[in-house]
């Protein structure tokens, strides 16, 4: 059974940092485009990242462009978000999803459970 499963998420005051894991099993991110995203409670979800297996690049959207690294261990078929200079408007539950296809698309196959990130002021 394919599995998403974030990590790393937490409780941290603005201006700092976190990293989130996204570990996959049953399948390796090889063959898949990689996303990472955003949802707060009664807003739309917000993609922030995409890796492309195919083309070996990763795309940002504004809001993480900058702040937001993604980077990935093959390895350990893991995913990670680094992400700096948290604003308390970066609270949110952020997923990793892998796509139907090797490059980004709007259409994502997998989807992990999120983790919470809470940014204080």
């Amino acid at each position: 059974e394919v599995q998403l499963v974030e990590s790393g998420g937490g409780l941290v005051q603005a201006g700092g940092s976190l990293r989130l894991s996204c570990a996959a099993s049953a399948f390796t991110f090889d063959d898949y485009a990689i996303g990472w995203f955003r949802q707060v409670p009664g807003k739309e979800r917000e993609g922030l990242s995409c890796f492309s297996s195919r083309y070996g690049t990763t795309d940002y959207a504004d809001s993480a462009k900058g702040r937001f690294t993604m980077s990935s261990d093959n390895a350990k078929n893991t995913v990670y978000l680094q992400m700096n200079s948290l604003k308390p408007e970066d609270t949110a539950v952020y997923h990793c999803a892998a796509g139907s296809q090797s490059y980004c698309s709007n259409s994502w196959r997998y989807w992990g459970q999120g983790t919470q990130v809470t940014v204080s002021s």
